[in-house]
């Protein structure tokens, strides 16, 4: 079964640590070895996977996309967000990680983070967890 997590944002741009509600939607499905499939439907916002012990971790990645993703360029797409659709490619819609004894497999220092790149705005995210 397809689940949605809802994800309010409160920034233009910023990490969002969802590893405890995905790890839940896992638990919930019952699955004890598989998969779990992440999707963000929107094309301003990504889904990727990092460093969550430390939350300088997300500013500097942050940072970094802002200089390489400069608000300055003459874009073509005139509604004002053509660097988050930018953003968004670069890091990407989709995750898969593996389930192994009804957890996530995670490095130690691993989370699973929503981007946004556009907001605040509510968001969605899309979770799927398939027994192997």
């Amino acid at each position: 079964m397809l689940q949605t997590l809802s994800v309010r944002t409160s920034s233009r741009t910023e990490f969002l640590d969802l590893t405890s509600p995905v790890q839940e939607v896992v638990h919930q499905s019952g699955v004890s070895v598989g998969l779990c499939h992440l999707f963000v439907p929107h094309t301003t916002a990504a889904v990727t996977i990092n460093e969550n012990a430390d939350p300088s971790v997300k500013a500097d990645i942050l940072m970094v996309l802002g200089r390489l993703v400069s608000d300055r360029e003459k874009y073509r797409h005139l509604e004002g967000n053509a660097p988050a659709h930018v953003k968004a490619s670069l890091i990407g819609a989709a995750l898969t990680v593996p389930v192994s004894g009804g957890r996530l497999v995670l490095g130690t220092w691993q989370g699973i983070f929503f981007c946004e790149f556009d907001g605040p705005r509510s968001r969605r995210m899309h979770v799927k967890v398939v027994a192997a």
